[in-house]
């Protein structure tokens, strides 16, 4: 029987896996904004402190649920849609010990060089230190944010988008109050400071990653993994790492272009850093938007490659992303008409104000080319094709970042160039991305087989053959 993504119509499969997984992002996007607004009521030197680790911040989000993530996502569907059940159940346990690799990795960087990083992007005086603070308790937990989006990408992939939609809706929703009262304190209490929001992540998605297991193990795919009994094989990391490592490298180019950014943003004050980190969260807010639909877009892209259906596969990813990049720029014009409204919500300095202004008015008008790009990303990954995303990142960075310097320092154009910068990287990211699948469809990969005295018989794709029993 086959795979019943396969068979369902692309709207209602698409409503059906972003809905959840959107919902929770939009939650999520709410916790980014009450965040913002609690480091502001902690002083300037904080907002600018959690500026500094944002992108690094984002960084490791971003590559757990969509870069690292995606790629278990992608490999989970393609077994499910290839009918590999053995492959699925061991996929768990790799996946797992992936994720404790990962965590390790950025709690290693946070204790070792985050803080040189935080100082060569304009950190200083007190805003460095609450920077350090906050990426200190955060990284040292990393582990439970990876095994919470690794369980999620597990449960999606395998067409199960409403459980882990329902336990990490519940854990955003706890999260913002949590931060708050952490943060801030409570009655006579005066709480952590800059490390409440950090605890208060770092609890929340322990909750959401044990209740997610426990779905898992109940046997919510239609098997029940198991932590022994697993033969390691290098195929099943690397099908997940082909795909991940260029969706984490694309991750990384991201974060690395907005934390380049910030540096150059640096040489202008505080203010301006404080008011960048304001108009930058407004970009992050968005990426969870497309992370909602783009994630639904892994999952039915990943079914259908790994079926050999590269029609249907086109098919969604176009559907989806343009859903997407209509909704993100839709949002991205109501800011930019009301861009010191935006602004006063996080703070009440006037120069702050002026520099978030500087940005939304800048970059906010460009944000569908954002989504679509973002998007299509995803649906990359279910294809298993990242070479447009790949470059598309590199050209990202250096648009943006190199052409960011070179209008500081030779057109003169002051904190406005840098932010002109960003919005040309943003409009090559989304044409690079879309551009080549326009032009050419993806489609089946021909197999290279030995000459044998010269059959004029075409290569076979291995992936349109039916999986072999075991």
């Amino acid at each position: 029987m086959s795979h019943p993504l396969l068979t369902a119509p692309i709207g209602r499969s698409l409503l059906k896996l972003a809905g959840p997984t959107t919902a929770v992002m939009v939650v999520q996007t709410l916790v980014a904004i009450v965040e913002t607004f609690i480091f502001g009521r902690l002083g300037t030197d904080a907002l600018a402190g959690f500026a500094l680790v944002f992108p690094l911040m984002m960084m490791m989000t971003m590559m757990a649920a969509g870069g690292m993530g995606g790629g278990v996502t992608a490999a989970m569907a393609r077994a499910m849609g290839g009918r590999r059940l053995d492959d699925a159940r061991a996929l768990v346990l790799h996946s797992m010990l992936l994720a404790v690799a990962m965590s390790l990795l950025f709690s290693l960087f946070a204790w070792t060089v985050a803080a040189s990083l935080f100082r060569l992007l304009g950190g200083t005086g007190a805003a460095l230190a609450n920077a350090e603070t906050y990426a200190h308790v955060l990284f040292t937990g990393a582990l439970a944010i990876w095994l919470n989006f690794f369980f999620s990408s597990l449960l999606r992939g395998g067409g199960d988008a409403a459980t882990p939609g329902r336990y990490m809706l519940l854990s955003s929703l706890a999260q913002m109050p949590l931060s708050a009262v952490l943060a801030l304190g409570l009655g006579d209490w005066p709480g952590f400071g800059v490390s409440g929001p950090a605890i208060s992540m770092l609890a929340t998605s322990l909750v959401s990653a044990l209740l997610q297991a426990r779905a898992l193990w109940s046997g919510k795919l239609g098997f029940r993994p198991s932590l022994v009994g697993i033969r390691l094989q290098g195929r099943l990391f690397w099908d997940i790492l082909r795909v991940g490592l260029i969706a984490s490298f694309s991750a990384f180019t991201a974060n690395l272009t907005a934390m380049m950014v910030t540096g150059l943003v640096g040489n202008f004050g505080v203010a301006a850093l404080a008011g960048y980190g304001i108009g930058v969260r407004m970009e992050f807010m968005l990426v969870p938007l497309a992370f909602g639909i783009g994630s639904a877009l892994t999952t039915i892209v990943g079914v259908a490659a790994g079926a050999g259906d590269w029609k249907r596969a086109v098919h969604a990813a176009w559907y989806g992303s343009l859903i997407s990049g209509g909704a993100i720029g839709v949002l991205g014009w109501i800011v930019a008409l009301v861009p010191e409204g935006w602004a006063r919500l996080f703070t009440g300095e006037s120069q702050v104000i002026a520099a978030t202004v500087g940005y939304i008015t800048h970059v906010a008008p460009f944000y569908f080319l954002f989504g679509i790009g973002m998007t299509l990303s995803f649906a990359s990954q279910g294809a298993g094709r990242m070479k447009a995303p790949f470059f598309a990142g590199i050209c990202r960075l250096a648009v943006a970042t190199g052409g960011g310097w070179y209008a500081v320092t030779h057109l003169q154009w002051g904190l406005s160039g840098v932010f002109i910068a960003i919005a040309a990287g943003m409009i090559t990211f989304g044409a690079i991305i879309s551009l080549p699948l326009l032009v050419k469809p993806w489609g089946p990969k021909r197999a290279k087989l030995p000459k044998t005295g010269g059959s004029d018989e075409p290569a076979l794709d291995d992936r349109n053959l039916e999986p072999q029993p075991r």
